[in-house]
């Protein structure tokens, strides 16, 4: 009770977010300056400058601010957030899925399940196919980028093969890996917006799948009138293993049913391990070295997490929080103006940062005092962080996603734009799922 005093007693303070106006100027700043004024080839602008060293000057600049507490005394603000239950098992959950993936890729498991995949398809229908195909490994993986990768060179062979657009062909694979990392138990970016928000993950799912799963077949619709509109295209055989393929669909179906992610993890890493022996794919080295470098290449994610964590906590003390809040109270008209605000803060700091699970842990503290103030559902909250976040990952040509399908494709990324199908329909589907209200039982249960 003492402390909840103390948080009303915080006034609005403007100032108190000039470590994220530094973060910004810092990372996007220097990003736009290498992409577009003085690019160099084979190098991705928005990389230049490490969102680690731009997050840690973000957080000496909030050290330095607010004068009426001592160093140890912010030491401890900062210890609270990051010792926070939700930011502690997100980060467990980083490390396990971290070594998930790399087990996974090393033991061919996205591979396989593609071209298993693909090979099922008439390839008069391969457009349409690779959208399913991509949606299904980036639920199965977590991971838009790793999808992307994986499935980004088998779309260039269709086009090729079948004399098709090559920005379509890729375009859908993006969008696809898009729908499956929104939509994923397994995608930091799931993890991110649950476990802030106090949600479980199933429910997050199900408050998301009402309005991905519409715009997903909506998106199918489209591709498959395309296809039928073109004439057959021979897109050749890909090889596969089943037993490769097998845990995937073990791994997608055990998230669906809503086990325990720490389970579910466990038992995909133990699966694939079998998988790659069985196969021949893996050995006693390289699956504790793949198991090692996908928790390595969790570390980036884990330190942010911890900085913006850390950054937050004297953004709020500091009363930077009752500042955004107090400007969304000026513009925000009820519980649909806190969501429409949710979905402009989170989609702002996706196109600042060009990564959506460090767009999610900045904006998530503020969502979560917003969903508070405004009585927005937190599984609604944390499908609005995770659901725009991807959004505009999937649409801004200097994120990842489309730099990477860019460069296997050899095109622009600004020449995939318009083929970026499903997250412009998805689009649509948020802001109908804001203004419309929710009339299911459950809702009518939480308004009573």
């Amino acid at each position: 009770m003492e402390e909840q005093k103390v948080e009303e007693r915080i006034s609005p303070n403007p100032k108190a977010l000039l470590p994220i106006g530094l973060f910004l100027i810092l990372y996007l700043g220097n990003g736009i300056f290498f992409e577009y004024i003085k690019p160099e080839e084979g190098q991705m602008g928005f990389y230049v400058v490490s969102v680690v060293l731009a997050f840690s000057i973000s957080l000496i600049a909030a050290f330095l601010q607010n004068k009426k507490l001592t160093f140890d005394e912010k030491i401890h603000v900062c210890a609270k957030g990051i010792g926070d239950d939700n930011i502690v098992i997100m980060l467990f959950i980083f490390l396990m899925a971290g070594a998930f993936s790399g087990i996974a890729s090393e033991a061919g498991g996205a591979t396989s399940t593609a071209n298993m995949l693909l090979n099922v398809i008439p390839s008069r229908f391969a457009v349409p196919g690779l959208f399913l195909i991509a949606c299904l490994i980036s639920m199965a993986m977590g991971t838009s980028v790793g999808t992307i990768t994986v499935i980004a060179p088998i779309a260039c062979a269709v086009a090729s093969g079948g004399k098709l657009s090559l920005p379509l062909c890729v375009g859908v694979v993006v969008g696809g890996a898009m729908f499956g990392d929104n939509l994923s138990f397994i995608s930091d970016t799931t993890i991110a917006a649950t476990k802030t928000q106090g949600v479980e993950m199933k429910d997050k799912f199900f408050t998301n799948i009402k309005i991905a799963l519409p715009s997903a077949l909506i998106t199918l619709v489209i591709l498959l009138v395309y296809a039928i509109m073109k004439s057959g295209a021979e897109v050749g055989d890909f090889e596969f293993n089943i037993i490769q393929a097998l845990p995937y669909f073990i791994v997608l179906a055990m998230s669906i049913i809503g086990i325990n992610v720490f389970i579910v993890l466990s038992t995909g890493i133990v699966l694939f391990i079998g998988a790659g022996i069985i196969t021949g794919s893996l050995t006693y080295q390289t699956a504790l070295s793949s198991m090692g470098s996908g928790m390595s290449g969790m570390f980036e994610t884990m330190i942010v997490t911890i900085l913006v964590a850390s950054i937050a906590s004297l953004m709020k003390e500091n009363g930077g929080f009752e500042a955004i809040l107090a400007l969304i109270r000026k513009v925000a008209n009820g519980k649909r103006g806190g969501m429409f605000g949710i979905a402009l803060l989170t989609s702002f700091m996706d196109i600042a940062t060009a990564n959506n699970t460090v767009a999610i842990v900045i904006a998530a503290p503020i969502a979560k005092n917003i969903s508070e103030e405004y009585n927005v559902d937190p599984k609604k909250t944390a499908s609005l962080l995770d659901t725009c976040s991807c959004i505009m990952q999937g649409i801004i040509p200097y994120g990842a996603q489309l730099l990477i399908a860019a460069g296997i494709a050899g095109i622009t990324s600004i020449s995939l734009m318009p083929f970026l199908i499903y997250p412009f329909i998805l689009i649509v589907f948020v802001v109908a799922s804001i203004v419309i209200p929710d009339k299911s039982p459950e809702m009518k249960k939480e308004e009573k």
